[in-house]
């Protein structure tokens, strides 16, 4: 096995390391330098246009068209997409893997995943008319720069919303560079432009000239972590400033008589420029270093590295990490070093195994720990063992040590492996992965059809795999070429007894595809309605949907689907899903009554419910102002149930027309007396009149409705209180029977404070005993009255309390009374 140490490269005091990840890569007639190459983070794809600015080799009509071809670092094509709108102006991903496809004419599509679905929008602000020149991109957004020099930007890729920046001066751009929003003073956007012999800053409000000598500048870069701006001048020298241009770091002299055709940054460290063939990185003070090249090269940068891509190869070049440093470096006496080779001398069983632990003893944990560190960033399998067995030798030898570390190192090597792999080409370094998230991860391996590598890492890593069974099953749909009932029959065995998953999401796939019978299928062993409903609704099945809907017992979700059927279906076809529909009917029901008065019209004419119509007519009448409508309504009320076989409908019937003969009656008053009659009852119109004085005109009117006459007593006698006519309630009096009796007198005219009128009915009040007239007489204020009634029954007790109340002259009275009684007896 080759020394760890072999591909490394000293740049100034610091060592750098070029490892191959995978050979052959692309095929030697794949010509790279005509090509746009733009590279995902944390090791995703590579996305290549054919560059259409440059001349290029006639290869046929075939070859001829445009296409954007995706492919994993290790040579394997992807997906290759069609592309119909013309020059391609930026190509860019997304944090999350999504390619950005950016036209001339300021179309922008996001496909979302690697297999050709994408969403599309338009910068607009002239782009369509001014064209795009050129495009910057950073994980979450965009600049796209215009003919005219106008910049725009998109900041975010799920909500798109294009901005214009500050224009910047109208003179020719020799390069530029964007600061991303979580880097930027401004918390914004900010783009470096050079121009002339200067470079400016443009943010969304200004731009600020930050007066530089020695321009033009050829190549501007910004650092991952946006501190430093790296320039290369128009001689060939690179200036590495801080990127608020206050302090100058380094500088470099290229000595080269071409610009390169590309500058990156090599992590936060170092500066690499390509041509061609060749690439130099420029560590700090100015030191460098060279590396040549049989073909064309790409620099594609990430988080902690920059990866080098060629026909031939495809390697990444990063700074050796300091654990990895201190356990390799040559001469290193440091305790990981040592707990290394104490492994090597342990497995040669050698007794200064033993002499190396006694060594390094104190510092063991520090060992172990930085072991631990050096085999995550290690690529070579063998290494990683290696440094692992010395951690676990380090770990075993101790008394107190947390394993946690270990544990999720050892977890994390094994899935960076697999998916290193050259059938998976996803070179993913242990900084970059947790960065990524393991979650993320398997979202590419999904994107990649690689199920059952995802399903295994998921298991191995316990985390759900519902997402991985349910987009199998998705593309399964898809593209099978089975029949309808074989693929469902197929999905359903795969996922039957799998936690979590969703039919609904494969059903729609599946009608998505124009298989709208598997989709049907699919619903059916979906358990949630409120999954099913939805989708059923698109695929224009509204009986299904509706009785899966009352089948939840969810009434919001049968309320949802009663709202979109009735947008969709005519009304007669609406009405027709509502038979047999008890459930249904109700809640259309409860829902018209208060919302949509003549739906509900139309839904009691489509059930013949004649009744209920009728009364729908009459609440409408009520809430009229105008008599004349009222009485319209009411006699569509009374029509509508002249055809009905109801036997209550006669009662309803008569009741409309008594209805309408009070309100023309009610419309007369108003306009003979002049007060307001409309809307009252008939109690209320007859109280009304007599309390003002009309009881003639209230006679007639309860002779016309033929009120009962307990009930004309009642108001008769409500209507002279309210008014006071005492004259008139005497009177009354003086009849010899009332049909609601005399006690109702008494008690009303008592309420009313006359007390003195109020006796004259205690003596009619025959039907009570001589107790509860005595009471009465008590609440007349008459106490001889009451103790009279009192000797007429022989009551001597009831005296005997009617004397404790009594008071003044009436204590002597009752007393009276009382002895009458004892001499008797």
């Amino acid at each position: 096995m080759s020394s760890p140490t072999a591909n490394w490269e000293k740049v100034g005091d610091r060592f750098y390391r070029k490892i191959k990840l995978y050979d052959a890569v692309f095929d030697q007639d794949l010509e790279l330098e005509n090509y746009i190459v733009a590279g995902a983070p944390y090791g995703g794809a590579i996305a290549l246009f054919r560059d259409t600015d440059k001349l290029q080799t006639y290869r046929g009509t075939q070859a001829a068209k445009s296409s954007i071809d995706v492919y994993s670092y290790a040579g394997k094509l992807i997906r290759r997409i069609n592309w119909d709108k013309g020059a391609v102006r930026g190509l860019g991903w997304s944090e999350d893997e999504r390619l950005l496809v950016i036209a001339d004419d300021g179309t922008v599509r996001c496909y979302n995943d690697l297999q050709g679905d994408f969403t599309q929008f338009s910068l607009g602000f002239g782009a369509e008319q001014h064209k795009v020149r050129a495009c910057r991109f950073w994980p979450s957004g965009f600049v796209a720069i215009l003919t005219n020099n106008h910049l725009i930007t998109v900041v975010s890729y799920g909500e798109p919303r294009p901005k214009l920046l500050a224009v910047p001066p109208e003179e020719g751009i020799h390069s530029w560079a964007v600061i991303p929003p979580a880097y930027a003073l401004s918390r914004s956007v900010e783009v470096l432009v050079a121009i002339g012999q200067t470079i400016y800053l443009v943010d969304s409000s200004d731009t600020e000239d930050r007066v530089l000598p020695n321009g033009p500048f050829n190549h501007i870069s910004v650092s991952p972590n946006g501190l430093y701006v790296t320039l290369y001048t128009d001689d060939g020298m690179v200036w590495v400033i801080t990127s608020d241009f206050q302090n100058k770091i380094g500088e470099y002299e290229s000595r080269a008589k071409t610009p390169p055709k590309d500058v990156q940054w090599c992590g936060n460290d170092a500066v690499m420029l390509a041509w061609e063939d060749e690439v130099h990185l420029i560590g700090p003070n100015g030191a460098s270093l060279k590396y040549y090249f049989d073909g064309w090269v790409h620099l594609i940068p990430d988080l902690d590295g920059v990866r080098l891509i060629t026909n031939d190869a495809c390697e990444f070049l990063q700074k050796v990490p300091d654990c990895t440093e201190d356990v390799f470096k040559l001469g290193s006496n440091s305790p990981a070093s040592v707990l290394l080779d104490a492994v090597d001398q342990l497995e040669r069983k050698s007794p200064k195994a033993d002499e190396n632990i006694r060594l390094i003893r104190s510092n063991l944990p520090d060992a172990v720990g930085t072991c631990v560190q050096a085999a995550g960033q290690e690529f070579n399998v063998h290494w990683q063992k290696q440094l692992l067995k010395a951690a676990s030798l380090g770990k075993s030898i101790l008394d107190l040590y947390s394993s946690d570390d270990f544990v999720d190192t050892c977890e994390a090597l094994r899935m960076l492996n697999a998916v290193r792999d050259y059938r998976i080409g996803l070179p993913i370094s242990y900084d970059q992965y947790r960065r990524l998230t393991p979650e993320k991860l398997v979202q590419r391996l999904i994107d990649r059809h690689e199920y059952l590598l995802a399903i295994r890492l998921s298991e191995y890593l316990r985390l759900p795999t519902n997402k991985v069974y349910v987009h199998w099953a998705s593309q399964k749909v898809r593209t099978s070429l089975d029949d309808e009932d074989t693929i469902c029959n197929t999905v359903v065995h795969r996922l039957d007894n799998k936690p979590g998953i969703s039919f609904e999401v494969v059903a729609r796939a599946a009608y998505d595809e124009g298989r709208s019978h598997l989709a049907t299928q699919l619903l059916n062993h979906e358990t949630r309605a409120g999954k099913q409903v939805p989708l059923l609704l698109a695929m224009e099945e509204p009986e299904i949907a509706l009785d899966k809907a009352l089948e939840s017992g969810d009434t919001d979700l049968v309320f949802y689907v009663l709202l979109q059927l009735k947008k969709k279906l005519p009304l007669a076809s609406f009405f027709r899903l509502l038979t047999n529909r008890p459930i249904a009917t109700a809640v259309v029901e409860a829902s018209a009554r208060g919302q949509d008065q003549e739906l509900l019209k139309d839904l009691y004419y489509q059930d013949d419910r004649r009744l209920d119509g009728a009364n729908l007519l009459f609440s409408e009448a009520l809430n009229q102002t105008a008599p004349q409508t009222k009485v319209d309504k009411l006699k569509l009320a009374a029509k509508l149930l002249g055809d009905s076989k109801d036997p209550s409908s006669t009662l309803y019937s008569r009741s409309y027309a008594e209805a309408q003969a009070l309100i023309r009656v009610q419309a007369s008053l108003d306009q003979d007396l002049d007060a307001h009659y409309s809307g009252l009852s008939l109690n209320e119109t007859l109280l009304r009149l007599i309390t003002t004085g009309y009881g003639k005109r209230a006679i007639k009117i309860q002779s016309d409705f033929k009120l009962p006459e307990k009930t004309w007593w009642w108001l008769r006698l409500r209507g002279l209180v309210i008014k006071r006519d005492w004259g008139e309630i005497e009177e009354v009096s003086k009849q010899r029977r009332s049909p609601i009796g005399w006690e109702p007198f008494f008690n009303e005219v008592l309420g009313a404070g006359n007390q003195k009128l109020a006796g004259i009915f205690v003596p009619k009040c025959t039907a009570l005993s001589a107790q509860e007239r005595s009471e009465m007489w008590v609440k007349c204020g008459m106490i001889v009255k009451a103790g009279e009634e009192l000797v007429k029954a022989k009551d001597v007790n009831g005296l005997e309390e009617l004397r404790e109340k009594a008071s003044g002259s009436n204590v002597a009275e009752i007393q009276k009374m009382i002895a009458q009684f004892a001499s008797r007896r």
